[in-house]
């Protein structure tokens, strides 16, 4: 079963350099999405993989074995395009079989393995249907059940949902998720959809400017990451710059524009500039005579099952919020003013100050 390795790949085109000492190592059934910015390498780094660009520096290896200089038939990857790429004169049936039919397969091998997939996908009943009869959804299901009869474990997806409506795309991430688990597949699913990476990943890659910048389970991504740039790019935060006052028992106490704030189990240097992150849902919102910071309401964003409130608090400083619609029956308006406290609890992350500054660090570029 494969496992797959990258040690200090780089690829540059002309004077870009798309990727930069990448290694990484993905474990035999691994579900593993990479999730970035545009221009960050994600697409760049899976066509080294499957063969379809060459590295210009740096191995990559599939159980052991270095593929640099193996033909891209000859590496048993399956690839799944963003473009739903399915021979239009081909009806459901025969675009499945294509791989094992171009690969001389026994025409016995040929039925089993294409009736298993029908019945995998669940299209039998459109079996004999055309690419343009079907729905963008149906249509990659197609593609990802011709790339799994080829008889691949490695599996690469290139943005493969991204042509798809919300609702489809949804219910499809799940399916392929269960696929890859049903049948012991390695994949690696490129994304910029972040609820998508989080969803269905065993472990979540953060590429930035051709580097991995962090790689973890989604849970420790998402709640403690490593990085300001992780913090900051996967789902929404406050990043508040900050100056620390004082050590305590507790924490270290920093001072944001007059607040003080205590961030638990962590110690810093007297005078030492901070950035602060708290994420908008572990910032209740209340009365404004309940204890907190006092503040304004300044905008109010309806999200379906959230309200999202950006809050503006003595000193200048602005807050974003968030709670459950259920919470409230009209929740808070624009101009009211209302209580904002913050405990002291692990949802509070420290991060030193980048040496590039603030903007620099959290850029996309």
């Amino acid at each position: 079963m494969p496992k797959l390795d990258l040690a200090g790949v780089t690829k540059t085109y002309g004077n870009i350099r798309a990727l930069s000492d990448v290694s990484l190592h993905i474990e035999d059934k691994e579900y593993v999405t990479i999730l970035g910015p545009s221009g960050c390498g994600k697409s760049t780094l899976i066509r080294c993989i499957a063969g379809i660009d060459t590295p210009d520096v740096g191995e990559i290896l599939i159980d052991g074995k270095p593929v640099e200089r193996t033909q891209v038939e000859d590496r048993r990857i399956g690839y799944v395009f963003q473009d739903i790429a399915l021979f239009p004169h081909m009806p459901v049936r025969d675009n499945l079989s294509y791989g094992l039919t171009v690969r001389r397969a026994p025409r016995s091998e040929i039925t089993t393995v294409t009736n298993e997939m029908l019945d995998l996908i669940n299209m039998r009943a459109r079996s004999k249907s055309y690419p343009r009869e079907l729905s963008g959804g149906a249509q990659q299901k197609v593609a990802v059940g011709r790339a799994i009869a080829t008889g691949s474990r490695l599996f690469l997806l290139d943005e493969p949902l991204g042509a798809l409506d919300t609702l489809v795309r949804a219910e499809l991430r799940y399916e392929l998720k269960k696929l890859a688990t049903d049948l012991g597949l390695t994949v690696i699913h490129v994304t910029h959809d972040q609820e998508e990476a989080l969803s269905i990943a065993d472990r979540v890659v953060i590429m930035k400017s051709g580097r991995i910048v962090e790689h973890g389970e989604p849970l420790q991504v998402y709640h403690s990451p490593k990085n300001l740039f992780t913090e900051n790019f996967v789902g929404e935060t406050n990043l508040w710059e900050g100056r620390v006052a004082e050590n305590n028992s507790s924490g270290c106490v920093v001072d944001v524009k007059g607040h003080k704030l205590t961030v638990s189990r962590r110690q810093k240097k007297i005078d030492e500039e901070v950035i602060v992150a708290i994420r908008p849902e572990f910032i209740p919102l209340a009365p404004p005579s309940a204890t907190g910071w006092r503040g304004r309401v300044l905008q109010v964003t309806f999200l379906g099952n959230l309200n999202r409130y950006v809050v503006q608090v003595e000193g200048g400083l602005e807050i974003i919020a968030e709670e459950s619609t259920a919470e409230y029956s009209t929740g808070f308006r624009v101009g009211e003013n209302v209580s904002v406290r913050i405990d002291d609890s692990v949802h509070t992350l420290l991060f030193d100050y980048p040496k590039e500054g603030l903007e620099k660090e959290t850029s996309l570029e």
